[in-house]
């Protein structure tokens, strides 16, 4: 009969554990046997201790040991024990159990916001965006002649500054000062209105 493997109690009876790595980075599947028993309670502690929820724990330390058995190659006795390397693996893999479902819960916190949240209004819309026309047109004929035309063609019309005062006939010089005044007194004019 196999005897059991404690770790901490006894270390004659504690198995290498970098020689089991070793071992299990070959393939050789009773050397994580005796690994695996040897480890499932810490790794499992560490789980516990992280998730607070025996299940989830009982999953993470499950994958963990599975990683092992895949990962074993990259062991490092340089970076530190097999223990540590083992347990870290289950430290890292219950925090981002944790994270998931943080952000999960974040999502669905995020989608019940959404889902009480009033409807698109489009009457209300309409409202708001015929009483801002207003008052650009309210703004516009605060503007002179010459502002007002230049804005007018540069904005409605999409012509350039050169174009602009080709239509105007005026300078180019003049035609961008104009235009800067003007902008200047609209924004003025709508930052009041608001």
């Amino acid at each position: 009969m196999k005897e059991a493997v404690h770790i901490g109690r006894n270390p004659a009876s504690q198995p290498d554990l970098e020689d089991l790595l070793n071992q299990v980075a070959l393939g050789d599947q009773r050397a994580f046997t005796v690994l695996y028993d040897a480890m499932a309670g810490p790794v499992l502690g560490v789980a516990r201790g992280v998730l607070r929820d025996r299940a989830q724990a009982e999953e993470v330390a499950q994958d963990v040991l599975v990683e092992v058995w895949r990962t074993a190659s990259r062991f490092r006795p340089e970076r530190g024990s097999a223990a540590n390397w083992i347990l870290t693996l289950a430290h890292r893999r219950a925090v981002d159990r944790v994270r998931s479902a943080a952000a999960a819960a974040a999502r669905e916190h995020r989608a019940a916001l959404l889902d009480r949240m009033p409807a698109y209004d489009q009457v209300t819309e309409q409202v708001e965006a015929r009483l801002e026309r207003e008052q650009v047109r309210h703004c516009l004929r605060a503007l002179t002649d010459v502002q007002r035309q230049a804005v007018t063609l540069a904005y409605y019309r999409g012509l350039t500054y050169r174009q602009v005062a080709q239509d105007l006939a005026l300078p180019l010089g003049t035609v961008k000062t104009r235009m800067r005044d003007g902008l200047i007194r609209l924004r003025d004019c709508l930052g009041a209105g608001a």
